[in-house]
């Protein structure tokens, strides 16, 4: 197989994770060692296994939610995602009891891709924005 035909091999490969990650969050698509970064507080969440928890947790615990995808841009070694995370706070989140508030938070994340997989992201999203729509 020529160089060429590898670097697009591995393109396709990347695309259709990344495709397939922003859909389901399956941490198939993360790497073992990766880290996933919050921006606003700077925790981190280390190991696939630990990203899989927090997603979880986000999405289908401390709120029923969804990431609605507005835009994306993806390379082989790179992808950017910007959208909304939308949904319902049922569960306690930064010691808030549940609410049963809709939230709708513009939210960012780049992420660092290796060999198809995320290695590292980077979550930029407007925490205090939303703070607002659960305390109003």
């Amino acid at each position: 197989m020529s160089e060429s035909s590898q670097q697009n091999e591995t393109a396709s490969k990347t695309l259709a994770n990344m495709e397939s990650y922003f859909k389901t969050h399956d941490v198939q698509f993360v790497a073992q060692d990766a880290v996933f970064i919050n921006m606003s507080t700077g925790e981190q969440t280390k190991g696939r296994e630990a990203i899989g928890n927090m997603l979880h947790y986000f999405y289908h615990v401390a709120f029923d939610a969804k990431a609605e995808i507005k835009s994306k841009y993806i390379t082989e070694t790179n992808a950017v995602v910007e959208g909304s995370f939308k949904g319902k706070h049922i569960g306690e989140f930064a010691g808030q009891q549940p609410t049963n508030k809709e939230v709708d938070v513009p939210l960012c994340i780049t992420y660092d891709l290796k060999d198809g997989l995320i290695t590292e992201a980077r979550v930029y999203m407007l925490t205090d924005v939303m703070f607002k729509q659960l305390q109003s």
